[in-house]
Parts: structure tokens; C-alpha cells; sequence
């Protein structure tokens, strides 16, 4: 039988929406329950995590709950730990950057959501940091390994699209306020003070989706909005909420590429997801969404003719044609984590490193100048 290799993995934030369900339960969990990760050589990696949090209650619930036995209230003691490899941080950002620092001086490899940290600044020196001390690197970009951005992915590769034209986007939901309907996204989401803002949490993303799909960001017009300036907390406490909810930006991409993003928590869905992305070439079209791509051929392209005069007769939605899976898409999460170990167990390549996630951050903090200040911004190179 083929040994497994153990790894020990500090998952900080667990407490939280995130690290809960997509990285423990989704990801680490479901990697054990699947026997592991197949590496080059044989055997499986086999992650054994080390729960830490503030809550020492609701640590010793999750982890009684999923029979896991290490949790612990103490970072520095967490780290000190022989058997941990891999530090993972899923806490609120502004908690980020110096529990990272602690993880790299501790020699452990690092892996974490995004953002990298508060200021473009502060994640290149953690790229450095990272760098200088030898250890692995990753920042979580779950979004390119959605089925359907995959899909997209594969058209893009094959061809179909021609010459790429625009991107239009669409990202967004309504986020309850939290009196008569409990809020869906925490309340420091909506604080500045606690490192909110949906221009923060959403313009990583969109830096490596444009980047790795169509063409590095260039240069970006943004306006943002707080249209709900006051919500309640999870005490049932009303607070006043400072953080743009909501943002409006055009993205140049290398190669000429317009990408035109909406990301709003105060929208009401009509649409088929809660993301999507349209992509318009010379040769054809697509929308894509987190699992589902249609596409439209320009040989299939249909000639609508602007009169309104007359009820539209047609129904635009079903002259497109929906991309086959070919293949099993599993969770984008677990699909990351699995690469992350295969990169720090096997040397497998894995560049969603630090310095991919320090450009998402540069993007957003000019996505704000340029909403602060009502100008077009041009990013220098990373």
C-alpha cells in the first residue's frame, strides 16, 4: 500500500463563513473523506488540520462536530508546532498581514485567502518576506476554478471567440440590512475601520480573472457608491455602515480589451447567477456564470432589428447554445488546495503566489483613487 504523508495545516479564521465551509468542510475535509491527494510518486497527502480562532467554545464545537481533535487559541504556539507545514489564514483583513508575518518567520508555508493584506505596500513585502524565507506562497483564486469559468477558459484556448473585444460582468446580490431580515455577509464587511468595502473584497478577484483570461489590467475608471448607510450588526445593534457597497468600473486590459465590471451588494438578481461574464469576440460570443457557459457563433448569430413599435416576438435567451461539461468540475476551492499541497509536497508549479495576489490589491486600491478623485488610473508594472 502507498504511505501517506501527513501535513499539519494552522486553519486561523475557522470560525468564520468561509474558513467553515469552503476550506475546512469543502475543501481539507472532503480531501480526507476522498482518501487525499494523489502525488507524483505514489501515496496521498494527507492534511491534518489545527483549528485556531478567538472562541476557544466554538473551536471545541467544530471540531467535536467534524471529530477533529487539535484546536488552539494560541497562533505563536499553533506555529511552533513541528508537525505544521502550512499555515492558512482565513481571518478578517485587517488580522491578516501580521498573523502571515508571524507564519513565514515560523518558517511554515503560507497559503490564504485574499486579500493578500490592506495595502499593495504591505503585500509586496510579504511577497519578499515569502521569498527571502524559502517558503511556498498562495493566495486563494477560487473564481478560475468554477465550472463555468473553466468552460470559458476552454473556449478562449480553442479559439472560438476570434479577436476578443469586450468583457461585461455582472457580480452582486441583495445583502439584507439586517433588521427584519438577518444580513447574509458579516457586518465588518460594511465598516472601513474593519478593512470593508466591496472594492477590497471584489477587485482581487477580478485582477486574476482578467489577467489569466483576457489580458493584464492596464488602467481603470471606477465610481463607487455606499447606498445603505446604516445596518444592523449580529448583536441586533444598528451601526452606521462607511464602506462602498457597490462599484462601477471600466478596465483597460493589455491587447485592447474593455472589461466593463458591476459589483454591487444592493442588487436584486435577474439573471441566471450571481455572477456573470459576457465576452464578445469577431467570431463569437459567450456568457459565462460560476457553472453554466452559452455561446452564440457569429454563423448562428441572429439579426435583431431595433422597432419599438412592435412586441418582441423572439426570445433572445434561447437563440444560445450551452457549452457541454466534458468533463467533472469539483469544488473551485478543493481544487486549489489540492494544487497548493501538490506544490509544497511534489514542487508542482503554482503561480497564484503572493505576487499575483499584491497585484489584485494594487488594482483595487486604484479602483478607489480613481473613484476617490473622479479620474481615469494607470497601473504601473507589479
Amino acid at each position: 500500500m502507498a504511505a501517506r504523508r501527513s501535513i499539519g495545516i494552522v486553519v486561523n479564521g475557522v470560525t468564520g463563513r468561509m474558513g467553515y465551509r469552503q476550506h475546512l468542510v469543502r475543501s481539507l475535509l472532503a480531501i480526507r473523506d476522498q482518501g487525499g491527494v494523489p502525488l507524483a510518486g505514489g501515496g496521498h497527502v494527507w492534511p491534518e488540520p489545527i483549528l485556531v480562532g478567538r472562541d476557544p467554545d466554538k473551536l471545541a464545537a467544530i471540531a467535536a462536530r467534524h471529530g477533529l481533535t487539535e484546536w488552539a487559541t494560541d497562533l505563536d504556539a499553533a506555529l511552533a508546532r513541528p508537525d505544521v507545514e502550512i499555515y492558512f489564514d482565513a481571518q478578517v483583513t485587517a488580522q491578516r498581514e501580521k498573523a502571515i508575518r508571524q507564519a513565514i518567520a515560523a518558517g511554515k508555508h503560507v497559503y490564504t485567502e485574499k486579500p493578500l493584506a490592506e495595502s499593495s505596500a504591505a503585500s509586496l513585502e510579504l511577497a519578499e518576506l515569502a521569498t527571502a524565507a524559502g517558503v511556498s506562497n498562495g493566495v486563494v483564486q477560487d473564481k478560475l476554478f468554477l465550472p463555468g469559468l473553466r468552460k470559458l477558459k476552454r473556449l478562449i484556448d480553442g479559439g472560438f471567440f476570434g479577436r476578443i473585444l469586450s468583457v461585461r460582468g455582472e457580480f452582486g446580490y441583495w445583502v439584507f440590512e439586517g433588521d427584519w431580515q438577518v444580513a447574509q455577509r458579516p457586518s465588518w464587511n460594511y465598516r472601513l475601520a474593519d478593512g470593508g468595502g466591496i472594492v477590497m473584497d471584489m477587485f482581487p478577484h477580478w485582477n486574476y480573472v482578467l489577467e489569466e483570461l483576457f489580458g493584464e489590467v492596464r488602467a481603470v475608471r471606477c465610481t463607487t457608491a455606499t447606498h445603505i448607510t446604516s445596518r444592523v450588526d449580529e448583536r441586533g445593534e444598528t451601526y452606521v455602515a462607511d464602506a462602498d457597497d457597490a462599484a462601477y468600473a471600466i478596465f483597460e486590459l493589455a491587447g485592447g480589451v474593455v472589461a466593463q465590471l458591476n459589483s454591487s451588494w444592493t442588487v436584486r438578481v435577474n439573471r441566471d447567477e450571481l455572477v456573470e461574464f459576457q465576452v464578445d469576440g469577431t467570431e463569437g460570443s459567450a456568457v459565462a456564470g460560476l457553472r453554466g457557459c452559452k455561446i452564440q457563433h457569429r454563423a448562428t448569430t441572429p439579426k435583431p432589428v431595433w422597432n419599438p413599435d412592435l412586441p418582441v416576438t423572439e426570445s433572445f435567451r434561447d437563440q444560445w447554445t450551452e457549452v457541454p461539461d466534458n468533463d467533472e468540475f469539483d469544488n473551485g476551492f478543493k481544487v486549489q488546495w489540492e494544487a497548493f499541497l501538490r506544490h509544497v509536497v511534489d514542487g508542482e508549479p503554482f503561480h497564484w503566489d503572493f505576487a499575483s495576489g499584491a497585484r489584485g490589491v494594487r488594482l483595487a486600491e486604484a479602483g478607489l483613487e480613481s473613484a476617490r478623485d473622479g479620474h481615469r488610473v494607470v497601473l504601473g508594472d507589479a
